[in-house]
């Protein structure tokens, strides 16, 4: 992400799979995800395929993630928030 994309006084970090992403406070989780460009955080359990956000509303349950040990997170639903610990179902 280009630093120019986001007030720093508007900036929280996540840490994605060990790795720091910045994003926009208020911003979902989903969002955030996506802004940085990792569009699919799980697989399928057949097949193996790629999920990631889908409807963005919390209906599909596409964007399930574990935040901050917690397994089962809807990424759409989630705000961010500074320091908040983010691991995906994918191999990094």
């Amino acid at each position: 992400m280009d630093d120019r994309d986001i007030d720093d006084i508007d900036v929280v970090e996540v840490t994605v799979d060990g790795r720091p992403i910045r994003a926009k406070a208020g911003q979902s989780l989903g969002a955030a995800l996506v802004t940085n460009g990792i569009t699919a955080w799980r697989a399928t359990r057949v097949g193996g395929r790629p999920r990631g956000l889908f409807c963005g509303i919390g209906v599909c349950f596409d964007c399930l993630i574990t935040v901050d040990d917690e397994r089962g997170q809807r990424a759409c639903c989630v705000q961010v928030a500074d320091g908040m610990r983010v691991e995906t179902g994918l191999e990094p």
